[in-house]
């Protein structure tokens, strides 16, 4: 079993009278987190009842809102209790009626799951607003992974353990790196076996998400758009340099890449510029919310060998930590560009208190700061700055910025400055 952090979230939840929505990627865990929190209230003594509208036989109590509760009443009775709802997108205006369910006020705790279609997106969402709160799960994180590959030995002190076991960990990084965090494929130890199941993943989503839900006409276009995709990870996109290599309109590109977000395959980063309309209106660039994914639709699943290749796989890795740090935050995540190419990979901002972010898949001996960051601090004049490498763990001052050289293993633990998480 992955013990997932998502969990005390979902559990402190269970006190609130909203919804719990979970919502997250085909086959990153949702069924499985719902079973262990559902074992987790039977063990306290709570009256449950888990339906899944993948069930022939639990199909006929979604007919009507009656029909549910009737069910609920049976299992449960009249007082507190339970009701674990999975795969709701595949409800019919599920929002409209998860909301008319919401409001009969039934002393009935509701936790639902479900892949994020569009439909699931933008319908139930909208429909249950003031009446849920939505949970993001997605595929296993680094954290996760080293956990579960050491046998929660050192989950009260995995800092510690980053730090003695250097060349394990770097063990730990190359193979997440080369097969990302689909709990299936962390679970199996055979690499053809990974293989066939992130296949048999990548399959299911183009299936149900892409060519059922979203009834997307050019099937060989969306998947030869997210090859590119993973080719050019960080990249700036050029609509229509797109456009012409896939021979299909700027409009359907633009129209291509939001399903991919909607689907929790790749997450949109802007510009950051002190003008808003600037930022909103320039290019893009993307990353993979599951790495084994990204290398998979390019054909280098388990097999990143070219230092390059790595260098952008390492700098997407950083990325998805530098999220899962700002959940449930109101900072936002950029990147930033000037027409004399600097650069820098990611910034952090918070109300304008900025922290530019560098990423550098080197194991550096000393301290060195690139023109690109130097132009942005003496532009900007953020108080902080990270330089994630491999390995060295140093800090020096610039202008009055202190600049920290952070090991990609000190990333996970170190807090952002000016940032209060929960």
């Amino acid at each position: 079993m992955i013990q997932r952090k998502l969990f005390k979230h979902l559990k402190i939840h269970l006190e609130h009278r909203e919804i719990s929505l979970i919502i997250g990627p085909r086959q990153a865990g949702k069924t499985t987190l719902m079973f262990i929190l559902k074992d987790f209230l039977q063990r306290q003594g709570a009256r449950t009842l888990f339906l899944s509208l993948d069930l022939e036989s639990d199909r006929p109590f979604f007919r009507s809102q009656a029909a549910l509760v009737d069910k609920i009443r049976l299992e449960i009775g009249e007082g507190k209790g339970y009701v674990f709802i999975d795969e709701i997108q595949r409800k019919e205006n599920a929002g409209l009626f998860l909301k008319g369910l919401y409001d009969l006020g039934l002393p009935y705790k509701i936790i639902v799951s479900g892949s994020d279609s569009v439909e699931l997106k933008e319908k139930i969402h909208e429909s249950l607003i003031g009446r849920k709160r939505i949970f993001e799960l997605n595929t296993i994180s680094f954290d996760e992974f080293v956990n579960f590959k050491t046998g929660y030995l050192y989950s009260q002190k995995l800092s510690d353990f980053f730090v003695v076991e250097k060349e394990k960990i770097e063990r730990f990084l190359n193979e997440y790196l080369a097969f990302g965090g689909y709990p299936r494929v962390v679970l199996e130890t055979k690499s053809r076996e990974k293989m066939l199941i992130m296949d048999d993943i990548y399959r299911s989503y183009l299936e149900k998400d892409i060519y059922y839900l979203l009834r997307i006409e050019k099937e060989e276009a969306f998947k030869n758009l997210i090859r590119i995709l993973a080719s050019q990870i960080g990249k700036i996109i050029n609509y229509s340099e797109f456009s012409s290599t896939l021979g299909i309109a700027v409009k359907t590109i633009k129209n291509y890449l939001w399903y991919a977000e909607k689907t929790f395959v790749v997450e949109k980063v802007t510009p950051y510029f002190r003008n808003i309309r600037k930022e909103i209106t320039k290019s893009p660039v993307y990353y993979f919310k599951d790495l084994g994914l990204r290398n998979y639709c390019l054909g280098l699943f388990g097999n990143l060998v070219s230092p390059s290749e790595m260098s952008f796989v390492f700098q997407n890795f950083v990325f998805n930590i530098l999220k899962d740090k700002l959940v449930y935050t109101p900072a936002e995540l950029h990147f930033w560009r000037t027409k004399d190419k600097a650069e820098v990979d990611f910034i952090v901002n918070l109300g304008g208190e900025l922290l530019p972010v560098e990423v550098k898949f080197k194991k550096l001996k000393k301290p060195v700061i690139g023109r690109s960051l130097r132009s942005f601090i003496t532009r900007y004049k953020p108080r902080h700055a990270w330089i994630v490498n491999l390995s060295l763990s140093e800090n020096v001052e610039l202008n009055l910025t202190k600049i920290h050289f952070l090991p990609y293993y000190e990333l996970l633990f170190a807090p952002i400055p000016f940032l209060r998480t929960i």
